[in-house]
């Protein structure tokens, strides 16, 4: 396959960035996205110019570093995490224009990364169950409805990729606070810090700069991990259920 790569170049954070053109020969439709990214970066090694920086660890749609906007789309045009994606998804002579995440919360620090560190520090404002150390509990000893067993797991499975902020209008990251929200409130460990737990993840939230949700649904149809849009509803519940507790 032969590639026309548009790809966004910033130097630095407060840097003015540019789209550059690249071409690529020779691209396996096997090989996957990064992998492409790679081969570029070894022809532009070997052409004396600077590689093109971005974000990568497990390659195994695990551990959700690869964001990348890929012709418009969080992750690209299949639902799955860029690591994932294989350039069969593309046809021979497409132009593919490639971008880092789209978001004020999410700054660039150079070409396709950015600074995610806003979801850290939402976590740290509950993203978390508060438990004495020591050995692990007998597993039955606190039994947990299979309901609402399956729903916390299925919700867990968020990996923190950023691609529903990407993709939302709105910049909100609503849909990975619901994720967090809704995985520890289902479970008997999470009720405790329930109502201070929406409170201050929201705040850190509106704090960071994200925007607001209007429930469009972009978030969750970018969601490599298809988190079901629901989990913002429970969010929203919980949030009401926690000013009318006095938090």
């Amino acid at each position: 396959m032969k590639l026309t790569l548009k790809i966004w170049r910033q130097a630095g954070p407060t840097d003015k960035g540019a789209i550059h053109t690249y071409q690529l020969d020779d691209v396996s439709p096997d090989m996957s996205f990064l992998e492409m990214l790679d081969v570029l970066n070894e022809q532009l090694n070997a052409e004396g110019e600077e590689p093109i920086a971005f974000d990568s660890d497990c390659r195994e749609g695990i551990c959700g570093m690869c964001g990348l906007m890929i012709n418009g789309d969080a992750h690209g045009p299949e639902v799955t995490t860029t690591c994932q994606l294989h350039m069969r998804s593309f046809s021979d002579g497409e132009t593919i224009t490639i971008e880092p995440w789209r978001s004020e919360a999410f700054p660039v620090l150079k070409d396709l990364v950015v600074d995610r560190s806003a979801f850290d520090r939402i976590i740290q404002q509950g993203g978390y169950i508060s438990v004495n150390t020591g050995s692990a509990p007998e597993a039955h000893s606190v039994p947990v409805p299979r309901d609402d067993a399956m729903r916390a797991f299925n919700v867990a499975t968020c990996i923190g990729c950023g691609a529903c902020v990407a993709a939302c209008p709105n910049g909100s990251a609503s849909l990975f606070m619901g994720a967090k929200i809704t995985h520890l409130g289902e479970l008997p460990q999470g009720q405790p810090e329930r109502d201070s737990r929406v409170v201050n993840m929201v705040a850190q939230h509106d704090a960071e700069g994200f925007g607001g949700c209007t429930n469009i649904g972009a978030c969750t149809a970018a969601c490599p991990k298809e988190i079901p849009l629901d989990v913002i509803s429970q969010l929203n519940k919980d949030l009401r259920t926690a000013i009318k507790h006095g938090h």
